[in-house]
């Protein structure tokens, strides 16, 4: 009898892009976002009213 493997757990990250400031939205308890600028923000509060910057 032989035992299966274990599966690993998968982290998915975004690639880091030099010169680049993120902006942390978190759009409800469940979700977090990553925006590249401050014009996006505005279209996530309009889908989003209670989107909450964290970082």
């Amino acid at each position: 009898m032989t035992m299966g493997r274990r599966k690993k757990s998968l982290i998915l990250t975004q690639p880091v892009k030099e010169g680049l400031k993120a902006i942390k939205v978190q759009l409800d308890p469940r979700t977090t976002i990553t925006l590249a600028s401050l014009k996006m923000l505005e279209f996530w509060k309009a889908r989003y009213p209670n989107a909450k910057v964290i970082g």
